[in-house]
Order: C-alpha cells, then sequence, then structure tokens
C-alpha cells in the first residue's frame, strides 16, 4: 500500500464513460481522503500487428494520452481537480493497473470498458484488479443517466 509517500487514487482511464465516472468518483474520494488522483491509461501492441508494425513506428501511446486527456476533460471540464496528473504506460491494463496499485491509497476503475463482451458481470481488467491489487479497490458500474446523456451529445 502506501509506503509513506504522499496519497494518492489511481484511475484506470480508458475513454469509456465508466472510466469517466470513475474519474468523478475518485474526485470525491480524493477530497475525503485527502489525497491526489492519478489517471493512468494503458496500452499495448495489439495482437493482430504482431510480426507487421515494426516496434517504435506506432502511435499507440499518443492516441492512449489523447483519450485518457479526453476523459478527463469530459469528467471535469475546465475544474480540473487539484493534484490530479495523468500518464501512459506500456502494458497491458491489469497488469499496469496492479502494479500503480502497489503505491495507491485506492484504485478505481470502471466495471468494464472498451473491450470485452457486454452482459459480463465483471470485466477482465476490473476482476484482476480486485483479486490483485494491492490497496482497496472500487468498481464503478454503469450509470444509465450518464450513458444515455453522451448518446444524446453524439446524435
Amino acid at each position: 500500500m502506501n509506503n509513506g509517500t504522499a496519497a494518492a487514487i489511481v484511475v484506470g482511464v480508458d475513454g469509456s464513460q465508466q472510466s469517466v465516472q470513475a474519474l468523478r468518483w475518485a474526485a470525491r474520494m480524493a477530497t475525503a481522503l485527502g489525497a491526489g488522483i492519478r489517471a493512468v491509461g494503458a496500452w499495448e501492441y495489439p495482437a493482430e500487428y504482431a510480426g507487421y508494425v515494426p516496434l517504435g513506428s506506432d502511435n499507440f501511446d499518443e492516441i492512449t494520452q489523447k483519450r485518457v486527456d479526453k476523459a478527463v476533460h469530459e469528467a471535469f471540464g475546465d475544474d480540473v481537480p487539484a493534484g490530479l496528473s495523468t500518464s501512459v504506460v506500456f502494458g497491458h491494463p491489469s497488469k499496469v493497473l496492479v502494479h500503480e496499485s502497489e503505491d495507491a491509497t485506492m484504485l478505481v476503475v470502471g466495471r468494464r470498458g472498451h473491450g470485452g463482451f457486454r452482459g459480463l458481470l465483471l470485466g477482465s481488467v476490473s476482476a484482476a484488479c480486485v483479486a490483485h491489487a494491492s490497496c482497496p479497490v472500487l468498481v464503478i458500474h454503469e450509470d444509465p443517466d450518464a450513458d444515455r446523456e453522451a448518446q444524446d451529445r453524439s446524435a
């Protein structure tokens, strides 16, 4: 857990509506816990790219950073909480978030993000975080009102 470093709530961000909600929940919790927020995006080379894309010639990290920045803006607009930082890490999301949890006060993730199959009780990343994180994990479920608002904005 926390080894004398500043308290931090880590949030897994993939750009999904649940990760936007996770950021909002983290902001509420950060106030109560006197903690900063680390919004973390993870990326890895897609399996179908193996052997076809020379390593280092893509922009997955930039795309992921833009996704994280967009989610932060969607969650807070111009009123970004003090103490919020963002980072993008190469690796499978569950491994990255479990590693990030080692010095965190709390880990906040969406129940399921962009991947996986709709209707699963818990997504593979959130399930791995619950099982293996070094700190408490808050799993954010779908917010039907937020989903409806997002659909209305994109229509």
